[in-house]
């Protein structure tokens, strides 16, 4: 029985591990995310009327333009809703995004420390029932080794 739940708790430590891998891959995710708006801030915060900036068009390639209104930002807002703001509200707009993105992160990092916790709990769990089968096999070489042959 003690194996059959050595495996079972090894299988749960796997899939924790799993969930784990995910959520950080999940808040690199969310980093790389305000990393961008943090870089759009800038941007928005450097560019004026008529100034000339690099647009990528895909494929790692770009073309010269020249910012025609400054005021006419448009702005994602998620869900596949975008909305046009002037410069100072599209700064706002991403600077919310980013506080959201924390919250995000908090949240996900909150979900990793139970997990991490979880997972404590069970490698606790596996080693008492490790140790408990190691005390039985003392007990029965100790039982074979007591019992000699009559005299």
């Amino acid at each position: 029985m003690s194996q059959q739940q050595l495996q079972q708790l090894s299988q749960e430590l796997q899939e924790i591990e799993q969930e784990i891998e995910a959520l950080e891959e999940s808040v690199e995710a969310i980093q790389q995310q305000k990393t961008e708006a943090d870089e759009a801030i800038e941007a928005l915060e450097s560019l004026e009327t008529d100034s000339t900036v690099q647009v990528p068009i895909g494929g790692g390639a770009y073309l010269r333009a020249n910012i025609q209104d400054i005021d006419e930002v448009i702005v994602e807002l998620g869900a596949d809703y975008a909305a046009e703001f002037e410069q100072d509200g599209a700064i706002d707009a991403l600077e919310n995004k980013q506080e959201n993105l924390d919250d995000r992160i908090d949240e996900v990092n909150s979900e990793i420390a139970e997990l991490e916790s979880e997972s404590s709990e069970l490698e606790q769990q596996a080693q008492q029932i490790q140790q408990q089968a190691m005390q039985q096999q003392m007990q029965q070489m100790q039982g074979q080794q007591g019992q000699g042959p009559d005299e």
